[in-house]
């Protein structure tokens, strides 16, 4: 060895290169193993925390209590007083036994549910991963990953609340169950448990509501795959109400089947191929009874899809939004034929509802529901096309919230057509030329709508319309007027009009607030509310909407004391009329929706089906109105207004400017209209309109009190106002003239001179606003003082306020009916040239001059023969010789 090396110096290099290496080696492997244990340790860790952590979770976990297996609990239903209304559960159903459940309905239930369901121990770890990786393939609800085992446990002894601490609890059960009960026994639980909508319990009973048979080994494929399908999400996938749904649901079974080697694909793809109509049965079975059923259904349809739970089974204490008053009237409304006639398939449907809340508080599901309990709904149901209720969520609603349309904005009613050129036209036929959006809306013209809804723009009115929860995928220009391509329920109208009532938030209609389980754990099913528009759209809407109860189409729901505001619609069959032999214009659907501060309430009158005699009058056409109006005035107390938010202004408009323009102070009354403006929009432009002459004083006398030595003078006003004053002004024989002003009907002249004769004018003034005078003369007994010309009066006696007495030839004879307010021809009387120009000493003047006052023969004008007088000058040019007062006598 020693001759590898050259030196011992080398060799010692070597020998310490060598330890220095396999000191570098110890150390790396140190570090290894250090990390190697801490892994480990978190690991334990981690399985000794988890296994900790399902000890405490399960430790509150309800016993396997075999009651509730075998006897469902029954569920109380309870008022919005807390009062109990019902009782739901211990209904006679058709049970049925593993042995009598078919080997096709098995492999469906298996595939679409749990198809290892013979292979686990009521968990199953390799479907939940499989379940996890197909909803990421195919989408949510492939698959779901809880086992058969482990459902009939959360039905039956847990609430369905999602939290770590339940799904422990229903993983140990289920462990529990799968030891206690064999395989075929808890398959059987769970077909008798679970629920198939329309309140059907179990598959036996679905089978036979679904399909009319009574023996489920006559299921067909397609049946058993429906049947399997459903209970996923019963009330989606009901093939009566949602028989597209209900087809994809049943194709996605039939595929599942295949996948898992039940059936092959061939006989998946024959499967498929059988129409969801052609399975069911065309009538539905009458269910057992209870009270408020039409209401209790929508109840039982809350609960199941927000809570997933058996109303009939799990015990449960349902608190909902019930007003049993309501309801009961309602009820008895439609059982009545106060106003339906006995047209056959004549039905309706009412839906009532809290305008602040959403809080339903009664429900009409139809005419005598008492002979068929269960039966069609048809007040939560599609019924029909929403004709021109549709306006202010697709149309007028939309412009103002988007466009910032004031309710002045002028539309032209005309000859019109769609886009592509199909007419539209009125129900009347006829057209109103330029509109306020107001009375477009108030008489429900179709072409004005048409033209906002395409000014607004299909896709905002949409999104409009689905916040008031419409569910529009699409909408085209016909739906501006209501030939929606889908049916809406009254449910659904009165929440979408709710949002106008409330401020422009909408909370979606509810039935129930809370259920409270066995256990005591309390689920608030209370929607939320949100704001769908601004409040200045909800309130103009609110505002023209008053205006078509009031003194439009829907006045005949009008309620004295109640501010109410609704919009009525009605359908027509159109080209598919004369399937039926009927005419395209007949009537087969009429509506109003109508709401207050309190209640929004939504009446539809229909038919069941369509027949050569579904269609309604034009007496029948108005049930929905005078339904709402009996409803309304026995529901609401008149409480409550609709507040005008501070965005909005209301002003007076010139009826017939465009754009709109201010009334101003000489706007004559019948030409203004006040309409509502968003504020930072109001028009600033003024309409230009000349001062209008206000009318004449009537009953002008005047007479002289010789004791009092005052001049007395009255009349009469009929159109005085707080701002009416009346100016007095008095002439005598030299043209002095004295002035007061009064807001009385009379003043009193002191001091006369005597011997003088004095004419008397008196003139209404509002402002700048005048009338034309009204005139008399008294002649004060005595010599006159010789100042000036003389007057020389009549020879007739000048009784006082009787002008025109005398003649100037001393028979007195000519009377005059109008109590001085004479010469109202081309001039009116108003000589304003008095004491100018040609007759400077301010005399009147002779002839026979029209309207001029004058001496002479001519009957009724101021003064006769060279006694005669003229009036003293108008307001504007007065001649103040004399000295006026403003309390209405003159010195």
């Amino acid at each position: 060895m020693s001759g590898e090396y050259r030196s011992r110096a080398e060799r010692k290099q070597a020998t310490k290169r060598r330890k220095q290496k396999k000191g570098k080696a110890k150390k790396g492997t140190s570090w290894m193993k250090t990390i190697a244990m801490a892994i480990l340790f978190v690991i334990v860790l981690a399985v000794v925390g988890g296994v900790a952590t399902f000890a405490y979770f399960i430790k509150d976990a309800p016993p396997l209590d075999e009651a509730k297996i075998k006897d469902p609990l029954s569920s109380t239903l309870f008022d919005m007083n807390g009062k109990k209304v019902a009782e739901l559960g211990g209904y006679k159903r058709t049970y049925v036994s593993y042995k009598e459940v078919p080997k096709v309905l098995e492999k469906a239930v298996l595939a679409a549910e749990d198809a290892r369901f013979y292979e686990h121990h009521g968990i199953d770890v390799v479907r939940l991963a499989g379940a996890v990786l197909a909803n990421i393939k195919e989408g949510f609800g492939a698959e779901g990953g809880s086992t058969i085992t482990q459902q009939v446990v959360k039905m039956t002894f847990l609430s369905p609340k999602k939290t770590l601490e339940r799904k422990a609890q229903e993983a140990w059960l289920a462990l529990q169950l799968e030891q206690k009960y064999s395989k075929q026994e808890i398959l059987e639980m769970y077909l008798n448990k679970i629920y198939y909508s329309d309140g059907i319990y179990g598959v036996a009973r679905a089978a036979e509501y679904y399909f009319g048979k009574t023996n489920l080994k006559d299921l067909t494929l397609p049946e058993a795959a429906l049947l399997a399908g459903m209970p996923q999400a019963p009330n989606r996938y009901n093939p009566f109400d949602h028989p597209e749904a209900a087809k994809a649901r049943r194709d996605t079974v039939l595929t599942l089947m295949a996948r898992h080697g039940f059936i092959s694909k061939d006989e998946a793809e024959k499967a498929k191929q059988v129409p969801i109509q052609s399975m069911l049965v065309k009538h539905r079975k009458k269910q057992s009874g209870v009270p408020y059923d039409a209401f209790i259904e929508e109840v039982i349809k809350e609960v199941t899809d927000k809570a997933n739970v058996n109303v009939f089974e799990d015990g449960l204490k349902i608190y909902t939004t019930l007003d049993q008053n309501a309801q009961s009237y309602v009820e008895n409304l439609l059982n009545s034929n106060r106003y339906f006639t006995n047209k056959k398939d004549l039905q309706s449907g009412i839906a009532v509802i809290d305008t602040k809340t959403g809080a339903i508080r009664a429900l009409g599901g139809g005419r005598h529901r008492d002979q068929v309990e269960f039966g069609f709904n048809y007040a939560i149901k599609p019924v029909g096309q929403p004709g021109s209720t549709i306006k202010p969520i697709l149309d007028y609603g939309p412009a103002i919230e988007y466009l910032k349309w004031s309710t002045a904005h002028i539309l032209v009613d005309e000859p019109y057509a769609y886009s592509d050129g199909t007419p539209i036209r009125n129900a009347s036929n006829r057209y109103a030329g330029a509109v306020t959006m107001r009375r477009a809306l108030t008489w429900s013209y179709n072409i004005p709508a048409l033209k906002t809804f395409q000014a607004v723009g299909k896709e905002r009115a949409m999104e409009f319309a689905n916040r008031l929860g419409m569910g529009f995928t699409e909408v085209y220009e016909p739906f501006a007027i209501g030939g929606v391509s889908h049916y809406v329920s009254p449910l659904q109208m009165a929440g979408a009009y709710t949002a106008f009532g409330n401020n422009g938030i909408y909370t979606k209609p509810y039935a129930v607030t809370k259920i409270v389980f066995p256990d005591g754990t309390e689920m608030d099913l209370r929607p939320k509310s949100k704001r769908v528009m601004h409040d200045y759209t909800a309130y103009m809407i609110t505002d023209m909407l008053k205006s078509v109860i009031r003194s439009g189409t829907g006045q005949s729901a009008y309620v004295p004391g109640l501010e109410m505001a609704g919009k009525t619609g009605t359908t027509n069959y159109g080209k598919d009329g004369s399937k039926f032999g009927l005419s395209k214009d007949d009537v087969p659907d009429s509506w109003i929706i109508g709401y207050t501060p309190n209640y929004t309430t939504a009446v539809w009158v229909g038919f069941s089906k369509k027949s050569e005699t579904a269609f309604l009058t034009d007496r029948e056409q108005r049930i929905p109105k005078l339904l709402l109006k009996d409803i309304m005035s026995h529901i609401d107390d008149g409480s409550g207004k609709f507040q005008q938010p501070s965005s909005v202004v209301k002003l007076p408009i010139k009826k017939g400017t465009n754009p709109p323009k201010l009334a101003d102070k000489y706007t004559p009354e019948n030409e203004i209209i006040y309409e509502l403006f968003i504020r930072g929009t109001e028009p600033t432009e003024t309409a230009k309109d000349e001062p209008k002459e206000l009318p004449m004083v009537t009953g002008l006398t005047a007479s002289y009190d010789q004791a009092a030595n005052t001049i007395s003078v009255s009349w009469s006003y009929s159109e005085q106002t707080d701002d009416t004053v009346f100016e007095v002004h008095m002439k005598d024989s030299q043209g002095h003239v004295q002035t007061a002003v009064t807001k009385e009907l009379a003043v009193s002249i002191s001091n006369p001179t005597p011997g003088a004769s004095y004419t008397i004018a008196v003139y209404a003034k509002e402002g700048e606003r005048m009338s034309k005078p009204a005139i008399t003369s008294v002649q004060i007994p005595g010599s006159e003082p010789n100042e000036g010309t003389p007057t020389t009066p009549g020879d007739g006696s000048n009784n006082s306020g009787n002008n025109g007495q005398g003649n100037g030839q001393g028979n007195g004879s000519n009377q005059s009916e109008n109590n001085g307010n004479n010469g109202t021809s081309e001039n009116g009387g108003n000589d304003e040239n008095e004491g100018h120009s040609d007759n400077p000493s301010g005399q009147p003047n002779g002839g026979t001059n029209s309207g001029q006052p004058n001496g002479g023969t001519n009957s009724g004008k101021p003064g006769g023969g060279t006694g005669g007088s003229s009036p003293p000058s108008a307001p504007s040019t007065p001649s103040n010789k004399g000295s006026g007062t403003t309390n209405g006598s003159a010195r």
